[in-house]
């Protein structure tokens, strides 16, 4: 064993664990453990990986269906999509990573969320971001959004997987936090899901895919901490990816995955080993032994403490059925890839290892996990806001300058030079691309098609988390809805400060309730998802980021509908109630310079309602655009059907309240505009189902948008607006540098 009299409280400490949880470990130990013993619990109390803080509120999540294979607790969510097939998929952040390292952070995080999807047995078929970089004019924001996206890039064009979609917004709250979330979506044989319980004892262990490092040790405790002055000094715990190994291990995984060799597979993710080996063990209720001197590394020395945690990428964990090794052993060799016994399955509940004739390892498995902390974090209520009044908001010009001014804005201009980076194309099955509503993927041999999306609005969440935690989900709805999907779950990925705070525990615990409320409304389950912690820097906290990923399917993926107007003469419709919400919007945000007022309320009987209603439509055939509302209320969802689409929008129906700038640029929730041929058996529709419609204005030949009459602006102003802003900010970097 390893000298036991190193352990003082600074170590204890810069392994991130407290007095309390210390003396916790040496009644679980019977006696002190040794370094590398207090590593692995240090990985697997963190909070990254025992969710210490937010267990308790993960628990009220709604995460059953008829639908649902798997829900929480393994490495992906499942859901059957018909015709023998599943759908895999889960976002995860890799925030702490990406702001130190931005290119090796953000590549790593896409590898890390394709793991566990094909893990699963599932083959990625797309991929999707939420990012969120600090204030444009902040020092190091180019440098982290190139770096970021170059990652991203990179990672998913090796790999020959389309990145199909996702948002990317500013705030200064994100500086020096940036965020980086990652969702992969794949399909597997509904009868074909492997997973992660370790069974069988005398089975072997086995280990496969790249030689372990010494990067990213200790990765899960960094993100399990606030960052402060010495952040810069972590760049040892960010990961090394290498997208070409990764498809290999893809491919020779779901090569062996079509024999019956596996009994258990895990990624190994963060903490490495030892998370992929105890949480295998836990699982199982079995124990494991390991022979660390059989691992294949590439760096000489390694200690015991250092192969354990290493955080290298590209690295899996199988336990195979006796006899079968060498099969297994000659898939992998074909593929160039590593593959090493490094241990066997017992029946201790004990996790042993041992290096160089020695035990530097062995602790009780069932314990530890047991018995790891769970905390009811005191909270603290979001102060309320005042409501806003339409009719006291003075506009500061008209409103085609202010739809000029949101259209041109960082958070609401095109981020196309972003997503044509990445190769959304590859697979050949990108039936909606980046830009629209929500990302659709053909299904191979199959009429139907999966609908995708990611989304959260930050600023709702600050001012009220609950009405924010429900109004991410409502808009994933609303956005798989728009396409003509069905929505059928949910992956999230929960971005907050420290818990230990009372405020942001308030935040979190509010958000969960308001995603809780919507998701059962909606019939909309929670199956995966990521809660990441810690995201401030000196104590300043990021904006409250509950990002919703939603998957839905189209029965019939020809029946799918874009944005973009279709032609001249076509009706324009306004479903759902207008009264002009202005508070939180962006509209007072970006042309008022101000955050006055709560959130939209998200009616979640009107939500279901009303995107019953357009999915009824747009499967009939009635609807030949949709566009779902949201920020920017519907001037910015106008100018977005004209700017992709083959007609301009003129209004003709402009009612007398609310306030015109309020009827254009509020906010209200559960919104949608269509275009159709068909005015009146839409209206019909609409009236049959007791939902709110008028028809507004029609399409015309004329490339304009004209929100009052005969105060046209053209889709050439638009367009510059839109897509210049982002291309400008990133080449002033290109041009400083010289």
């Amino acid at each position: 064993m390893s000298d036991r009299s190193t352990i003082s409280p600074d170590v204890i400490a810069d392994h991130g664990l407290t007095l309390e949880e210390y003396q916790r470990i040496l009644v679980i130990m019977g006696r002190p453990p040794n370094l590398t013993e207090l590593g692995v619990f240090s990985v697997m109390w963190s909070e990254h990986c025992s969710y210490k803080s937010s267990r308790k509120w993960l628990k009220t999540l709604p995460t059953e269906a008829p639908h649902v294979i798997q829900g929480p607790g393994e490495n992906a969510g499942v859901i059957d999509i018909g015709d023998g097939l599943a759908c895999v998929f889960k976002i995860e952040s890799h925030n702490h990573p990406s702001s130190i390292e931005p290119f090796q952070g953000a590549a790593t995080g896409v590898g890390g969320i394709m793991r566990d999807i094909f893990t699963m047995g599932g083959r990625p078929v797309a991929t999707m971001n939420a990012l969120r970089f600090g204030d444009p004019d902040h020092p190091k924001s180019r440098h982290l959004v190139s770096g970021v996206v170059a990652g991203i890039a990179s990672y998913g064009n090796c790999m020959g997987v389309p990145t199909v979609g996702g948002e990317c917004e500013f705030d200064a709250a994100y500086n020096d936090n940036i965020l980086v979330n990652a969702m992969t979506v794949g399909v597997a044989p509904a009868d074909r899901i492997f997973y992660s319980a370790a069974t069988g004892v005398g089975n072997p262990v086995v280990y496969v895919g790249s030689k372990t490092g010494r990067d990213g040790i200790h990765g899960a405790t960094m993100a399990s901490a606030e960052f402060d002055d010495d952040s810069e000094g972590k760049r040892p715990t960010v990961q090394v990816g290498d997208p070409f190994t990764e498809k290999l291990l893809l491919e020779a995984c779901l090569e062996l995955m079509a024999t019956d060799i596996i009994v258990a597979i895990q990624d190994m993710g963060a903490a490495g080993l030892t998370s992929s080996s105890v949480e295998m063990s836990s699982k199982g209720r079995v124990g494991i032994d390991l022979d660390l001197d059989s691992v294949p590394v590439r760096e000489c020395g390694m200690t015991a403490y250092e192969i354990l945690l290493s955080e290298s990428q590209e690295r899996m964990l199988m336990v195979l059925k006796p006899g079968r090794e060498d099969q297994a052993r000659a898939i992998f060799e074909k593929w160039e890839l590593d593959f090493a016994i490094i241990g066997t399955i017992t029946d201790t509940g004990r996790m042993v290892a041992r290096m160089g004739g020695e035990t530097v390892a062995d602790i009780l498995i069932d314990p530890m996990m047991r018995e790891a902390p769970e905390y009811d974090r005191p909270q603290a209520q979001t102060p309320g806001h005042s409501s806003v009044d339409p009719v006291d908001v003075i506009p500061p010009g008209t409103v085609e300058d202010a739809l000029l001014t949101l259209v041109g804005s960082p958070n609401q201009a095109s981020k196309r030079w972003i997503w044509e980076q990445y190769d959304h194309l590859v697979m050949g099955r990108t039936a909606v691309r980046p830009g629209g509503n929500a990302a659709v993927v053909s299904l191979p041999d199959s009429p139907r098609a999966l609908a995708m999306t990611t989304d959260c609005t930050p600023r709702y969440c600050l001012a009220d988390p609950v009405e924010g935690g429900k109004q991410a989900v409502a808009e994933a709805w609303r956005n798989l809805t728009a396409v003509g999907a069905t929505p059928l779950a949910v992956t999230n990925n929960l971005n907050f400060g420290n818990p230990e705070r009372p405020l942001i525990m308030g935040q979190f615990v509010g958000a969960v309730q308001g995603i809780s409320a919507a998701c059962r409304a909606l019939d909309f389950p929670v199956v995966s998802g990521n809660v990441s912690f810690y995201n401030e820097t000196s104590g300043a906290a990021i904006l409250p980021t509950p990002v919703i990923g939603g998957v839905g399917v189209l029965e019939d993926g020809a029946h799918v509908v874009g944005r973009g107007t279709t032609g001249a003469d076509r009706i324009i419709i306004l479903i759902g109630k207008t009264v002009g919400h202005l508070g939180a919007s962006r509209y007072l945000r970006d042309v008022l310079n101000c955050a006055d007022g709560p959130p939209p309320p998200v009616d979640l009987v009107a939500e279901r309602l009303h995107g019953n209603l357009i999915r009824n439509l747009i499967q009939e055939g009635t609807v030949t655009a949709c566009h779902d509302l949201s920020d920017g209320g519907l001037a910015l969802a106008l100018s977005e059907m004209v700017l992709a689409g083959q007609a301009g929008i003129a209004l003709d129906n402009v009612p007398d309240t609310p306030p015109l700038h309020a009827w254009l640029f509020g906010e209200d929730q559960g919104r949608y505009v269509v275009e159709t041929t068909k005015m009146k058996q839409v209206l019909a529709a609409a009236q049959a189902n007791g939902a709110p419609a008028m028809a507004i204005g029609q399409t015309v030949a004329e490339p304009a948008l004209t929100l009052r009459k005969s105060y046209p602006i053209s889709v050439s102003r638009l367009e510059d607006a839109y897509e210049g802003w982002l291309p400008a900010w990133i080449n002033r970097k290109i041009s400083t540098r010289r």
